[in-house]
């Protein structure tokens, strides 16, 4: 039997392109294609940009639940779009610069890695708000810090 087109376009998307199947690291491939399209959106004025990650940040959580079901596993590996959506969030308080970039990278992942208080009990919530929250939440955490830094240090 042919599996339907929606689910086709579901798995294409939770696992971000195709980033999620990776044998190494999918969650930090999954953030790479992030990082693509976080540049895709750089011509966005920052309304439309807002507009983009909150959209994004929605869609993660949809997608993310329905491919639960179609992989038949609670935040299977090979879903990132939620670290897609995290990184967009990360992104937001910035411009997008290369160095912003890199280091939102950097602290994106850390926070995802390392889940500090709420963001592992987030992993608990069903459905696809529990597969996206901690990585909506790891995104906050570091553009927060992203934010911080340019109020610091003009980079």
């Amino acid at each position: 039997m042919e599996t339907p087109l929606k689910d086709k376009i579901i798995k294409i998307l939770a696992t971000g392109f195709g980033a999620g199947l990776s044998p190494i690291a999918p969650g930090t491939a999954g953030t790479l294609a992030g990082v693509l399209i976080c540049l895709l959106s750089y011509p966005l004025p920052g309304f439309f940009r807002f507009f983009f990650v909150v959209a994004i940040s929605a869609v993660s959580v949809y997608v993310a639940g329905q491919a639960e079901t179609l992989y038949g596993k609670t935040d299977d590996q090979r879903i990132v779009i939620d670290e897609i959506a995290g990184f967009q969030v990360a992104m937001l308080p910035v411009t997008i610069t290369g160095l912003h970039l890199l280091l939102a990278f950097v602290l994106f992942r850390i926070f995802d890695i390392w889940k500090p208080f709420p963001l592992k009990r987030l992993q608990n919530v069903h459905g696809g708000w529990g597969v996206a929250a901690d990585d909506l939440g790891a995104g906050i955490y570091a553009g927060i810090i992203m934010f911080l830094s340019t109020l610091m240090i003009k980079f």
